[in-house]
């Protein structure tokens, strides 16, 4: 079944809702969803970047290897920042106002890192992108699901996906060119930066032209411009009779006066939050985003030359890529917890090849490339499961008066989650060795398992607006 194609029908299907039908909507809709992407793109390059500039950077501005953390790191406690400020700005101004914004964060950010004279300023321009990239990864995805039909949800929210590890596979690949070329030079590290500048302005530009989501407007009062929006985006009779559906749903939260900290006392609410917080967490025990960031100096690790390293290292971003690509077409075919828990088996047997690989191949030249090898196949499989999957989620199972609320507070604890791996990550690396690192994800990686079987629900196949009726009732 085609993602855009409506869901065979079942119990769990709209049926009040009539067909989608194609039209000059559909051509409409896909602009929208590839101008919002492009905070996924900036996201995953802000993120990848520094894998390969680390190094000359580290040369020219003299870091030491406090300073050297620091330098990493604050991009991803700003992005924490980013994420809970995010969502609670994109209630109170907008998704597009909000996505307008980060993308001035992103210019300003970008530019202030490649001009930077010091670790110090430059420590301020990483966090200013972190804000950025936390502010994006909460909002472009309830952007996208609040535009986007119920039948072709899951295709275009993931689409940002795509354009993350699309971002840190260009970072990849950008950085290895730049460095063949103009590795010498003490300043090549400023040429890796600035390029996510490019995509920044066509953030910019091309959300000046976009529709605000329906259903934020529609929570507003404005029903008119609601209604405007998703005759963009809708065939007409699916328009009128989704913004109906919207209307009500929304008539019925301002009674229930949902909205912020005081809906945790909510049982059902305070469930929804606790297993968003979950899977933020289980994405990121993975340790997929150590491989992202400190890609490079685990293939050293493993055994290949620096230079060799940095080329190796776009293996892992090719295989995130084609990971995201596979994803996509399944999304849509099987349901999220089903698709949730194979990934996780697939991820865990990877994370034991690596290690088994890592303690018992023998020293010679063929252990680093199987390595290179398996943890590439980790990396194609989270990426294919997990990876699309939890972004898609978050952003589908919250009500609307919280959902960008409750997407920011999951999102924090995401990136917090990130930063402590990552912080973790080289140390662990450095004292026990590849193999036992792995192992190490493996046990979290069943424990992750568990969590996921008992307490993750289904959403496939159900609006937002029934989605959340059946969790309230």
């Amino acid at each position: 079944m085609a993602s855009s194609s409506a869901p065979a029908h079942t119990s769990d299907t709209p049926s009040n809702l009539p067909p989608d039908t194609p039209g000059p909507h559909v051509s409409r809709l896909r602009l929208i969803t590839v101008v919002a992407t492009f905070g996924g793109l900036l996201f995953g390059y802000d993120t990848g970047v520094i894998n390969g500039a680390l190094e000359p950077m580290t040369e020219q501005l003299g870091l030491t290897s406090t300073t050297e953390g620091i330098v990493v790191s604050i991009l991803i406690f700003g992005a924490a920042i980013g994420a809970l400020l995010g969502g609670r700005l994109s209630d109170s101004f907008g998704r597009r106002h909000n996505i307008i914004w980060l993308a001035g964060l992103f210019i300003v950010g970008t530019i202030g890192c490649s001009l930077s004279p010091s670790w110090e300023v430059l420590t301020v321009f990483r966090f200013i992108l972190g804000l950025a990239v936390g502010g994006a990864s909460t909002t472009v995805p309830v952007y996208l699901a609040e535009v986007s039909p119920y039948e072709r949800r899951g295709s275009l929210v993931t689409r940002n996906e795509v354009m993350i590890v699309l971002g840190q596979f260009l970072a990849f690949i950008i950085n290895a060119i730049i460095f063949q070329i103009w590795g010498g030079e003490e300043h090549v590290w400023r040429w890796m930066l600035v390029v996510a500048v490019l995509p920044a302005f066509a953030l910019l530009f091309g959300m000046l032209r976009m529709p605000e989501s329906p259903r934020w407007l529609s929570g507003r009062g404005r029903d008119d411009e609601a209604r405007e929006v998703l005759h963009q985006v809708r065939s007409p009779e699916r328009a009128d009779a989704e913004m109906d559906e919207v209307h009500a749903l929304i008539e019925e939260e301002q009674e229930a006066q949902t909205g912020g900290w005081s809906d945790l006392a909510v049982p059902w609410v305070r469930r929804l939050i606790f297993i968003g917080i979950g899977l933020g967490i289980v994405q990121q025990v993975t340790g997929i985003n150590s491989i992202m960031y400190y890609g490079t100096q685990l293939l050293q690790d493993a055994g290949f030359s620096a230079e060799a390293a940095i080329i190796a290292n776009t293996l892992n971003g090719l295989a995130s890529l084609l990971g995201i690509t596979v994803g996509i077409l399944l999304i849509n075919k099987i349901d999220r917890r089903r698709m949730l828990l194979g990934g996780y088996g697939l991820i865990i047997f990877f994370h034991l090849a690596v290690g088994l690989a890592g303690n018992f191949l023998p020293e010679n030249d063929f252990k680093p490339y199987a390595i290179l090898v398996l943890v590439a196949l980790f990396v194609f499989f989270m990426q294919g499961t997990l990876g699309p999957l939890v972004w898609l989620m978050l952003a589908e199972i919250f009500p609307l008066k919280i959902r960008s609320f409750a997407m920011g507070t999951c999102v924090f604890v995401l990136w917090i989650t990130n930063a402590l791996v990552a912080f973790a990550f080289p140390q662990v690396v450095s004292a026990l060795g590849i193999g036992p690192t792995f192992f190490i994800f493996a046990g979290i990686g069943v424990l992750s398992t568990i969590f996921i079987y008992f307490f993750v629900p289904e959403t496939r196949g159900k609006t937002l607006e029934q989605f959340e009726a059946e969790m309230s009732a």
